[in-house]
């Protein structure tokens, strides 16, 4: 049985109410204080539009929730209700339903965020390992060193926060399970980001096992792409670690798979399969005989951008930190 290195027992300690979904009684606001604006974006399981709250004029973000197995709405609401008011994540600020075809809406606060595929091509080094901060804390050191002449506070240490959006969800027990750009809302001018998107968050609980169809392929750990179904809050310190091989390779995304068995052959032809191969034996998995050829042996190496190459090798660790096929590896 896989279990969590840290964080294991924090739902086991925890009052059922904490982590038992099922059995919110959902407090609904009215729907009448909000007003859609414009659309900004849609996803599987919901629409997200722009709005405004006309009790006081305030920008404000309206998921408008796709039809869904009730759990599953009451699951992220009961997640978000339970990280309110932790670093860096989305606060959840209203729940509206529609009076007549009771569709459900969540409210979150509005961030003036900047499309990620116009904004890593400009960060800077500086840029990446602040935000890379903003979402981790435990992978790397308390302090971020900033590099002469790279802008962001010049010459000065910028100091962390003690719990950032990601180690303070997994300290609530809570793995998001979609981790990903385009759930990472950064507003550059005000320098604030926000992890968003909760509908596939889950309560950890050792020994559970879980659905493997989380998290979007390019950023899928290799637990879920050989189906280990009891996983843990690693799964997400493996898309950060892609995203932030994104960042520094200048290359989204980093592993590009067609489908599934690609996105593993992908992952293996950097990462080597000799981890692989020991990741499989742990857990008494085997790959189907036609994955396993695709695979193949030759470890490769990415080169780095020349002008990436200093702030490279100061960050490999932190990078292999979070992209590795062994869960030991991880400081979570």
């Amino acid at each position: 049985m896989s279990r969590a290195r840290v964080y294991a027992d924090v739902n086991v300690h925890r009052p059922r109410d904490y982590w038992d979904y099922e059995s919110l009684t959902v407090q609904w606001g009215d729907q009448e204080d909000y007003e859609v604006v414009r659309k900004v974006g849609r996803g599987k399981y919901s629409e997200v539009f722009e709005g405004i709250n006309v009790t006081n004029n305030e920008k404000c973000i309206i998921k408008i929730l796709k039809p869904v197995k009730k759990k599953k709405i009451k699951r992220e609401i009961k997640i978000l209700q339970n990280l309110c008011g932790g670093p860096n994540i989305v606060k959840l600020l209203d729940i509206v339903r529609d009076q007549h075809s009771k569709t459900p809406s969540l409210i979150f606060e509005h961030v003036n965020s900047t499309d990620f595929k116009v904004l890593y091509p400009t960060l800077t080094a500086n840029e990446i390992r602040y935000y890379i901060y903003e979402l981790l804390k435990h992978a790397m050191p308390r302090k971020v060193i900033i590099m002469p002449g790279e802008g962001l506070m010049e010459n000065q240490d910028i100091s962390v926060w003690d719990l950032q959006a990601l180690d303070y969800c997994h300290s609530q027990g809570i793995m998001h399970r979609d981790v990903k750009p385009h759930n990472v809302m950064i507003d550059h001018e005000q320098q604030k980001l926000r992890l968003i998107d909760w509908g596939l968050a889950e309560f950890y609980h050792p020994g559970k096992e879980y659905n493997v169809r989380v998290a979007s392929r390019y950023f899928k750990g290799p637990e879920l792409l050989v189906d280990l179904q009891d996983y843990d809050y690693s799964l997400d310190m493996w898309s950060l670690g892609c995203m932030f091989a994104g960042m520094i390779f200048r290359k989204e995304p980093f592993f590009y798979g067609h489908d599934n068995q690609d996105q593993l052959v992908k992952i293996a032809r950097v990462l080597g399969t000799d981890e692989l191969n020991a990741y499989l034996d742990k857990y008494h998995l085997e790959l189907d005989p036609q994955l396993e050829a695709l695979v193949g042996r030759k470890r490769v190496w990415p080169i780095p951008n020349n002008k990436k190459l200093q702030f490279c090798r100061s960050s490999r660790t932190s990078t292999n930190i979070c992209i590795t096929f062994s869960p030991s590896g991880f400081p979570f």
